[in-house]
Formats: C-alpha cells, sequence, structure tokens
C-alpha cells in the first residue's frame, strides 16, 4: 500500500499548497485524485485476492450527513441543489482518504512516517509564510493577485485559515517531545519545526489560533501529567513554548497586538460576526429539522441577513451554526455524534497505548482535533478543505484501532483453540516447549 500512502502525502501537500483548497480547480483536483487513489486500492485488493476492510465508527456520523445531504437533493429540500452537490462531492473525498489512510496505515512506523510528513509539510509551509510575509508585495506566491479584503498569510487567503493549519500540525510535534517518542538525535529537528510554527501562527495574528494553541499546549501538559510524564519533559515544553515566543518576539508581534486591541475595544468586524451568528441561527430556527441544504448558506442567507456591509456572507464564521443552518438538527445531532464518538474513542486509544511512540501520536492527534474545533466556534476552517481534510485524518490516527494489536490477539486465540483441540500433553495442557502452541507475550494494555 506504500503507492496510497504516497498518493496521500501528495494530494495533503497539492490542496495546502493550492491556497488551502478554496479554489474550484484546487476542489475538483482532490477530488479527481481521491477516486484515482480508490481505484489504485480496489486494484490492488483485487491482485492480491484479499479484502479486509477496517470498520471506523467515525464513519457513521460522516455517512449520516451524507445520507441528509442525499435526502435534500432528490426530495427538494436544497435552497439550492448544485451547491449541495458540490459539497456532498468535496466531502465523499474526504471520508474516501480518511477511509483510505485508515486502510493503508497500519503498522507504528506507517504512522511516525505520516506524523513526519505532517511536520515537514508544516515547517516548509510556516517558513515560507514568514518570508512571504516580511517580503508581501499584495499579491500570493509573489505572483497571484488577491480579492479586495482579503488578509493572506502563507499559501491561505486568509491568516485564521493559516493559523487552523498550525494548530492541526504543532501539537504532533509537541506531543512526540513531551512524551519523549523519539530518538535523540530527532530533538533539535523536532524543537526547530514547533519553535518555527508557533512562531509563524503569532505572527499570523489570529486571535482564535492563539487562544486555540494555548488550549492544545494545557491539554497536552494534562494528558502527558495523566500517562506519568517526568517534570523534567514538562520543563522542556516550558523552554520550547518560551524559545518560541522570543522568536515570535524577534518577527515582531504588532500584528497580533493589534489584533487583540480590535477585539477589546470592540469594532465594526465583532459587531457584524455576531450580527451574522444571529442570522444563521434565525435560519435555522426556519428550517429546524433537515436544514436549507448542505453548502448553501451563502445562498440562504441574504433571506435573513439584518446587517449588509456590501460584502458576500458566504460562510457563518461558527461551523456548528453553519452545521445546523445547512442539515438542521439530524445534520447537528450527526455532528454532536462524531465528536463524542472521536473523544470517547480518542481516550480510549490513548488510555489502552502500550508504546511512548503510539501514545504521543495519538496525544498530539487527538489534542490538535480538539483545538481545531474549539477554533472553530469563531471561524469555519472545516470549509477551507485542506484543514477539513487534516483534521479528518488526524481524527482517523487519534480513533484507529491497532491493526498489529489486533493480529496479534487474533493469533494468541487460534493458538490456544489449537492447544485445546490438539495439545494433551503435560496433564491436558500444551507443551511449553513446542513453538507451534506457546502463546506469544501480549503488549501491556
Amino acid at each position: 500500500m506504500k503507492t496510497i500512502r504516497f498518493g496521500i502525502y501528495a494530494l495533503v501537500a497539492f490542496v495546502v499548497l493550492s491556497f488551502g483548497g478554496v479554489e474550484a480547480w484546487g476542489q475538483a483536483a482532490l477530488e479527481i485524485g481521491a477516486g484515482c487513489l480508490f481505484f489504485v486500492w480496489g486494484v490492488e485488493a483485487l491482485r492480491r485476492r484479499r479484502l479486509e476492510i477496517r470498520w471506523h465508527w467515525l464513519y457513521l456520523p460522516l455517512l449520516g450527513i451524507g445520507v441528509v445531504a442525499l435526502a435534500q437533493i432528490l426530495f427538494g429540500i436544497s435552497v439550492y441543489p448544485y451547491l449541495t452537490k458540490v459539497e456532498l462531492l468535496k466531502w465523499g473525498a474526504y471520508v474516501l482518504l480518511l477511509f483510505l489512510t485508515i486502510e493503508s496505515f497500519r503498522t507504528e512506523e506507517h504512522f511516525q512516517e505520516l506524523v513526519w510528513f505532517f511536520l515537514g509539510l508544516g515547517f516548509v509551509v510556516s517558513l515560507f509564510a514568514i518570508v512571504q510575509h516580511f517580503t508581501f508585495n499584495g499579491k500570493l506566491y509573489w505572483l497571484v493577485a488577491l480579492p479586495g479584503g482579503g488578509a493572506p498569510f502563507g499559501p491561505f487567503v486568509n491568516s485564521n485559515h493559516f493559523a487552523g493549519f498550525v494548530e492541526l500540525i504543532a501539537p504532533l510535534g509537541l506531543a512526540l517531545l513531551l512524551f519523549r517518542a523519539r530518538r535523540t538525535e530527532q530533538v533539535p529537528m523536532l524543537v526547530l519545526f514547533t519553535v518555527v510554527l508557533v512562531g509563524a501562527l503569532v505572527l499570523s495574528g489570529s486571535r482564535g489560533g492563539i487562544i486555540g494553541l494555548a488550549l492544545e499546549i494545557v491539554l497536552l501538559a494534562i494528558l502527558s501529567r495523566t500517562h506519568q510524564v517526568g517534570r523534567k519533559q514538562l520543563l522542556g515544553a516550558a523552554g520550547i513554548a518560551l524559545l518560541a515566543g522570543a522568536f515570535a518576539l524577534w518577527l515582531g508581534v504588532s500584528t497580533a497586538v493589534q489584533h487583540f486591541e480590535k477585539l477589546a475595544h470592540g469594532g465594526i468586524a465583532q459587531e457584524l460576526r455576531v450580527s451574522i451568528y444571529k442570522d444563521t441561527w434565525r435560519t435555522f430556527l426556519d428550517r429546524p429539522w433537515m436544514g436549507t441544504g448542505l453548502g448553501t448558506l451563502v445562498t440562504a442567507y441574504p433571506r435573513y441577513a439584518s446587517f449588509y456591509d456590501g460584502r458576500v456572507v458566504d460562510h457563518a464564521h461558527n461551523d456548528y451554526l453553519e452545521l445546523l443552518a445547512d442539515t438542521g438538527v439530524i445534520g447537528g445531532l450527526c455532528g454532536l455524534t462524531f465528536i463524542g464518538l472521536l473523544l470517547w474513542s480518542g481516550l480510549k486509544g490513548l488510555q489502552a497505548a502500550s508504546v511512548r511512540c503510539e501514545r504521543a501520536i495519538r496525544a498530539g492527534s487527538l489534542v490538535a482535533c480538539a483545538g481545531l474545533l474549539v477554533h472553530s466556534l469563531v471561524d469555519f476552517n472545516l470549509h477551507i478543505p485542506s484543514n477539513a481534510l487534516i483534521f479528518l485524518l488526524l481524527a482517523g490516527v487519534a480513533t484507529v484501532e491497532r491493526a498489529e494489536l489486533r493480529e496479534k490477539v487474533e493469533r494468541f486465540r487460534r493458538l490456544r483453540e489449537k492447544a485445546a483441540a490438539e495439545g494433551i500433553n503435560n496433564g491436558g495442557l500444551p507443551d511449553q516447549n513446542d513453538k507451534e502452541t506457546r502463546t506469544p507475550e501480549l503488549a501491556p494494555r
């Protein structure tokens, strides 16, 4: 499945670098790429004459939202069926890539490879964002003109979306350091990656991103203490945070300070945000059960708008309110179920993890998802293809059952059954010197 894994890496890198995948051509490439990888997976399964699909409980709420969207299209509930079809195709590509990730990443080495890919991508994107910030000429990549009113950072049209991207990546590096799931020679690289990521986020001036990252650091500290990580590691993490702060100060944090001052004094942006929240809630109340249609807020909102400043409102700046307006109570329950399963299964898997590396990867992935979910209260990162895709992949990593452990348990069960049926040595017990019936030692859970 190496081809599938490298294909997933290529698609993730492409969608991040293509402005977060917000353009139609970027979304089309993502959907076509996901379909091609699924075809390759199917051909590989047929070639091996073995099809073993690993069920994952996160599929259930995601399929539920898909069923709601299909019903909105088929029964004429959506106020703009074309937009609902577009959104359904996009989320179908995300779920397809989540499925391929769960099927293709099966060993501890695979998941380590995935984490290091995310860290390397985050470092490159953050470094580019810093360089572009200080040499900005009003164009992305110094070539692509921006629409009016944009606040770009890195390859993203909006600095808040860059912040959401960093919130998904930074906890992975912090977790590897905190849980000591790295070799000694890897520590300088991990520190460098983490410091550059955090410094770039602070430089972006995203309020939600900075608050979300602070929450992630607190959550990682709590989880590390729960899993008996020593004070030395916590002090080391605090040192990294100070180093990242010093790096941000050296870069200059005037942008972030200005954003926080604007929030404190309550300007027009804050009034507009509150107005959008109220109007989106009114949209939901008008169609409470099935909503206006997945991805149709941009069409439905003008009817309920109470504040107009000449700009198009395409998202509610709150992913939860937008989900309710788009899909109603049924879609909202599916979203709530997803979050509940993510937290329950993630914490359960973290508790059962017996190896430092697995514990670190699970903790970092779960905390990254939690940080973005908090940020989604004040933004729409889950409507940015790159961030939504990485969020789903990390949700899968945080909650997936380890195939290696499951295979050991199955082998152990088969050997016991064989011993019970055939071995009557030593008073009815299998011969302990027989390699065929000796039970393997399982890692402590």
